[in-house]
């Protein structure tokens, strides 16, 4: 069995394809979406709503939006233990994979996993190597607005159609540009920014709340714990002006309460920069693409963001209609991967369709060129597979030596749109030898990338009859050892049964609201945790099932409803 998997910045998601239609798998909790957090607690860790709820209270042993640091060296130090980003997705991963197994009742050792369309090559393969940690085979990573269509039904349709997909998530923003025709998916073009998401608008409400104290508050404005209050009001106040016209945030600081309101028409005015930014993604698709806005059948949207009203009124004035609003933002991608997950193990519910993709990100090599002067201009990037390259391809380009008697040829590859490589990304180089010559001998590079983000670079030198290869990947035998090493050490990370984590989710809220309240308030939630936990102690599973809806409904009164 293949599972679906969103790998998401702020939640995540896994699905299934069963009797004809792709199913949400809900987690331990209930929930269909699990916070991509991480908390370390002495000895154990906990993963999801448990280790989100700790954020505030434990900032320096709690992880959280580390999908942004994927294929960074980015370490993460939680209590005595440090992860790299791909470590703390391997154990939402892992998670996701356990609540899967008990869904179904069977182990399950594949998946299908999304990824932001616009991920370079390192940060897919980081992905690929999270999923192996996790003990997952990756089947195939599946951009996320890919998934999205598929969600929607692009699979199931007969008609010639061209659907945009616009992916407003916590962490990162896509585009993409869909058609279908005769039982095939086309991506036509795909392009974003991964440094744009949720998380940016909250940074602006968090930015808001520091004007206001930040002379009361000093030289805590930075301070790790307080940022973290501050955050959680920010998602809140976020969540609040979808639908009220202003939002109040309330944090508790060195016991005295701030407080202050934003209206939705400030929020606005403030997120104008990020709202400008929304534009020239969708705007290089169409050009890529080379497709009339209005041949699009739809607009979709998806990921959290969008429900923004901001968002969705700029998008209605981009394209000057309503965009496509019927697919929960929230789901979509795990539910368009479980299709996926359908297709690739050919279930019978599914008709035939063939999924093509591109390249998002143009490839190529470092070179140099010889100015009037006869000085060198080095550093210049060379694109040999451009960006929104159908994929599979295979493209070449020749070069020449620019120095008589040249003994190397030094190529790096690169990944990017920028014109000088060092702002780019570097995923490779190759040194080629070459014999004594006159300036201006020939070499023909090959650029060869797979469906599954494998590139292999082909160098020939025809008047040496030689032949070079680099092939870019994570299969070699060291990285296996590694993986290996690797995932053993995650596998022997502590974690407490499934049975008790919903006792512990509702036990760290419960901390959490004590910490935040003052006066009345807070002997209140003392009272409520004492109840909560001389249930526990009765070791009856009713008694403390009851005790903890009771608990949950008290603080949902507290602060409001938990959210996802």
């Amino acid at each position: 069995m293949i599972i679906g998997i969103d790998l998401g910045t702020t939640n995540s998601a896994v699905a299934i394809y069963r009797e004809g239609a792709p199913v949400l798998i809900p987690n331990r909790l209930g929930h269909v979406l699990t916070p991509s957090a991480v908390s370390v607690d002495g000895d154990s860790v906990l993963v999801g709503l448990a280790a989100r709820e700790r954020l505030a209270s434990h900032p320096d042993s709690t992880a959280v939006a580390f999908k942004r640091y994927m294929g960074t060296a980015r370490q993460t130090k939680l209590g005595r233990k440090s992860f790299s980003p791909e470590e703390l997705s391997a154990l939402v991963l892992r998670s996701l994979r356990e609540d899967a197994e008990s869904f179904v009742g069977e182990p399950i050792n594949e998946a299908v996993i999304t990824v932001p369309a616009y991920f370079n090559d390192r940060q897919r393969r980081a992905t690929r190597r999270a999923g192996e940690l996790a003990g997952l085979k990756v089947e195939r990573l599946i951009n996320e607005p890919t998934a999205a269509a598929l969600a929607y039904g692009i699979h199931q349709l007969d008609a010639e159609s061209r659907f945009l997909v616009f992916d407003l998530g916590g962490g990162t923003f896509d585009v993409s540009i869909l058609e279908i025709f005769e039982g095939v998916i086309e991506v036509r073009s795909s392009t974003g920014d991964n440094r744009l998401g949720g998380e940016d608008f909250n940074d602006i409400l968090i930015a808001f709340a520091q004007e206001r104290f930040g002379q009361e508050w000093g030289k805590d404005l930075r301070d790790e714990r307080l940022l973290r209050k501050l955050a959680e009001q920010a998602e809140r106040a976020r969540r609040s002006l979808t639908e009220a016209d202003s939002a109040t945030m309330r944090v508790v600081w060195r016991d005295k309460a701030f407080e202050c309101t934003i209206s939705a028409a400030m929020f606005e005015e403030r997120a104008a920069s990020l709202i400008a930014r929304l534009r020239d993604p969708v705007l290089r698709s169409l050009r890529d693409s080379h497709i009339d806005p209005k041949s699009l059948a739809e607009i979709i949207l998806i990921g959290g963001a969008t429900r923004m009203p901001i968002v969705r009124r700029a998008v209605t004035r981009m394209f000057g209609r309503f965009p496509n609003v019927e697919v929960n933002p929230d789901e979509a991608v795990a539910l368009g991967a479980a299709v996926q997950a359908g297709l690739k193990a050919r279930d019978a519910a599914l008709k035939e369709v063939v999924l093509t993709d591109v390249c998002p990100y143009s490839l190529g090599v470092s070179h140099a060129r010889l100015l009037p002067d006869n000085s060198l201009e080095e550093g210049l990037f060379s694109p040999i597979i451009e960006r929104n390259t159908a994929i599979p391809a295979s493209r070449i380009r020749p070069y020449q030596t620019l120095a008589d008697n040249q003994q190397e040829v030094v190529f790096g590859v690169y990944q990017g749109e920028a014109r000088h490589v060092s702002d780019n990304v570097q995923i490779g180089d190759l040194r080629i030898p070459v014999r004594l010559a006159p300036a201006g001998k020939q070499i023909n590079v090959r650029f060869s990338y797979d469906i599954n983000g494998l590139l292999e670079v082909d160098v020939h030198i025809p008047s040496e009859d030689q032949n070079f290869q680099l092939v870019i990947a994570d299969d070699n035998e060291d990285n296996e050892r590694n993986l290996a090493r690797r995932r053993e050490a995650l596998a022997a990370l502590k974690v407490h049964p499934r049975d008790t984590e919903p006792n512990r989710a509702a036990m760290a809220r419960a901390n959490r609201c004590w910490q935040d309240a003052l006066g009345e308030s807070r002997d209140l939630v003392e009272q409520w945790i004492s109840e909560f936990q001389s249930a526990l102690a009765t070791q009856d599973p009713r008694t403390a099932d009851r005790a903890r809806e009771e608990l949950l409904t008290a603080l949902d009164r507290l602060e409001g409803a938990t959210f996802l």
